[in-house]
C-alpha cells in the first residue's frame, strides 16, 4: 500500500508498505532511484513488514534541501524510523542507500540488523567516471513517455536489465511533465551534490559504531567495458570495521541485482536473517 508521510520533522516522503510478521524491514534506494528499485526484495522478502520509500529529491516525495547528501537523508531516514513508531528496524539500503542505512544504523540504538546491497564501500575515481555521463539524462526532456521509456529501455537492456511490465512501471514513476515535455522528477543537481557526498563516506568510523549484525553484497558484473560499480577493494576497510559481518558476492551488475530477479540473494538474505530471532 503506498502513502504519503509527514514526519515529526516536517518532511514528507512517499511510502510503500508489505504487511508481514517476522520484523519492519526499511529499504532505502539507489542514487537515482525511488522505491519501486527494491520491488523484487519487497516482493520476495513477504515475510516481514517491508517499507520501502522515495529518498527526498526522488519521485513522490518532497525536494531535497540545498545542503542534501548521504548524511541528511540517514538523519532523514532516522526521522522517519521515529515516525512510523519502528522499533529494531532491519536497515536495507542499495547503493546510495546503503550509505544511508549504514549511517543511520551507526545512530540507531536497537538496529536489529543492517543489509547493504553493493553500497557502503569507498568509491574511487573510476566510480565517478562511471556515475557523471549518466546524469546528463536528468537534464533532457522529452516528447512523451513513450518517448521517455524508449531511451530508458535502450539504456537498462544495454546494462543486462530484463525488460518487462515492471520496468514499464518503474520509468514512468519517474517522470513528470513540465510545461508540455516530461522529464525526470529528479534534479540533476541535487544528484550530482549527492554522489559526491559518497567520497565523505569514512567506512572505518561508520562500521565501528554499528552493534547489530550486517550482510554485505558486493556486486561484481562489469557495466560495459568499464568493470564495476564498486571496486572490491574498496569494500576492505567495511569489512575489517564491522563487528559481526557476513559476506556474499554476485555475479550480476550492479543494475541486475535491483532491476531482475535474484533467488540466490534472496536464499542468501533469508539465511543471514533466520540466524537471530528478529524481535517485533
Amino acid at each position: 500500500m503506498g502513502q504519503y508521510v509527514k514526519t515529526k520533522k516536517g518532511r514528507t516522503f512517499y511510502i510503500h508498505e508489505t504487511p508481514g510478521e517476522r520484523g519492519t524491514i526499511i529499504g532505502s534506494h539507489g542514487l537515482t532511484g525511488n522505491h519501486k528499485q527494491l520491488h523484487y526484495f519487497q516482493e520476495a522478502l513477504s515475510d516481514y513488514r517491508f517499507i520501502s520509500y522515495d529518498i527526498l529529491g526522488r519521485g513522490n516525495s518532497d525536494p531535497a534541501p540545498k545542503d542534501s547528501s548521504i548524511d541528511t537523508h540517514a538523519a532523514d531516514l532516522l526521522d522517519l524510523i521515529d515516525t512510523l513508531k519502528i522499533e529494531y528496524p532491519i536497515l536495507l539500503g542499495y547503493s546510495m542507500g546503503a550509505y544511508i542505512s549504514a549511517i543511520a544504523a551507526s545512530r540507531l540504538e536497537g538496529a536489529e540488523a543492517l543489509i547493504l546491497l553493493d553500497g557502503a564501500g569507498k568509491a574511487d575515481e573510476a566510480t565517478r567516471k562511471l556515475v557523471l555521463p549518466s546524469l546528463d539524462r536528468l537534464k533532457k526532456t522529452f516528447s512523451s513517455p513513450d518517448h521517455y521509456g524508449q531511451e530508458a529501455k535502450k539504456l537498462y537492456t544495454t546494462l543486462g536489465v530484463d525488460w518487462g511490465p515492471h520496468m514499464e512501471e518503474v520509468v514512468r514513476y519517474e517522470i513528470k511533465e513540465d510545461s508540455g515535455a516530461w522529464r525526470n522528477k529528479s534534479d540533476s543537481d541535487t544528484i550530482a551534490r549527492d554522489f559526491e557526498s559518497f567520497y565523505t563516506f569514512q567506512p572505518e568510523d561508520v562500521l565501528a559504531q554499528i552493534d547489530c549484525p550486517v550482510f554485505l553484497l558486493t556486486a561484481t558484473g562489469s557495466l560495459g567495458d568499464n568493470g564495476p560499480l564498486f571496486k572490491k577493494e574498496g569494500y576492505a576497510q567495511t569489512k575489517e570495521a564491522a563487528g559481526n559481518i557476513w559476506t556474499a558476492v554476485t555475479s550480476a551488475n550492479h543494475y541486475e541485482l535491483v532491476f531482475n530477479r535474484q533467488p540466490e540473494i534472496i536464499g542468501q538474505l533469508e539465511s543471514f536473517l533466520s540466524q537471530k530471532e528478529v524481535k517485533s
